[in-house]
């Protein structure tokens, strides 16, 4: 009782499914991806086996047309499933099952398949498609395109309540966990869309701000041989961050200053920190804190906090 797009983006290889109901929760139910194997989207009176089922089948190979088929051949109830299925080499697979609400039907193109029931008019799967197709941006930014066209178009006779959105990269490993690019779920919400459109771009900030902070070398080891330009790129990555996020929430300017001090800018780190200090004075026990777990060097630290006093 839902529409959902599942797309390969044939560029990047990356796999994603996005979906609106009304009805709680569907980001626990519906959407299932995994780097390098496939994405699903499972609906209707919804089967969740087919999510975990369907992957299995996609690692082991079988294309996604045969595992569409494999899948409502091993269910008794398929009439009132919906399923759409794209794997690692673009090929999609769907299913819709006779007894599913009306409007009930799908939309196949290029590496993509939307599929929806309980639609509000026929057109609702054709306009999420066409939207996704001319969309810019990356796989996520079209997905979200195209279920807002869905949306535009009547979407969901009833309304709407959830969203979703799953996007993993294109590269098969034994760590898929590490692949996952997007995962955002609005569970409860008067316009899930809007809020997932909210979401994204914070999502991405923090992603930058983690991506400093554990991988890319602000790790626990001394920060020697990392190049000027490199250092700038994390720099502009933080303060990029840092306006997406917004002035109530400081997270990506704390983490620049560490970085500066680390790189040995001590009297941009001591500014910028100041002003972090000012908005969150418990922030100057946090970063001393940090320092005997190796993010901070003694004299960094000292530079970076000397003018502060600790809050009362």
């Amino acid at each position: 009782m839902t529409y959902s797009i599942v797309a390969r983006d044939p560029v990047t290889g990356w796999l994603g499914v996005g979906a609106q109901t009304h009805f709680f929760g569907v980001g626990a139910l519906l959407p299932w991806a995994e780097a390098g194997v496939g994405a699903v989207a499972t609906q209707a009176f919804v089967n969740v086996d087919y999510g975990p089922r369907g992957l299995e089948l996609l690692r082991a190979g079988v294309p996604a047309p045969s595992t569409v088929d494999l899948l409502i051949a091993e269910d008794l109830d398929s009439g009132y499933r919906q399923l759409g299925i794209v794997d690692a080499r673009g090929s999609v697979g769907a299913h819709t099952g006779e007894s599913c609400a009306p409007h009930a039907g799908s939309a196949r193109g290029h590496q993509v398949t939307v599929q929806g029931n309980m639609l509000a008019a026929p057109g609702v799967c054709q306009a999420a498609l066409s939207a996704f197709e001319t969309a810019d941006g990356d796989l996520a930014d079209r997905i979200l395109a195209g279920l807002r066209a869905a949306d535009s178009a009547g979407g969901d006779v009833r309304g709407s309540q959830s969203a979703a959105l799953l996007v993993v990269s294109g590269r098969r490993g034994p760590t898929p966990w590490n692949e996952v690019v997007v995962d955002l779920r609005v569970d409860d919400h008067p316009d899930p869309l809007a809020e997932l459109s909210r979401l994204l771009p914070r999502s991405r900030a923090f992603g930058a701000v983690g991506g400093v902070m554990f991988t890319r070398g602000l790790t626990l080891g001394p920060f020697e041989g990392v190049a000027p330009d490199e250092l700038d790129e994390r720099l502009r990555d933080l303060a990029s961050a840092a306006e997406v996020i917004g002035p109530d929430n400081r997270e990506a300017d704390f983490w620049r200053a560490v970085l500066l001090a680390r790189a040995g800018r001590h009297r941009e780190a001591a500014d910028l920190f100041a002003e972090v200090a000012a908005f969150r004075p418990a922030l100057l026990g946090f970063a001393k804190g940090l320092a005997p777990l190796g993010f901070l060097d003694r004299e960094a630290l000292a530079e970076m906090t000397a003018h502060l006093e600790e809050p009362a």
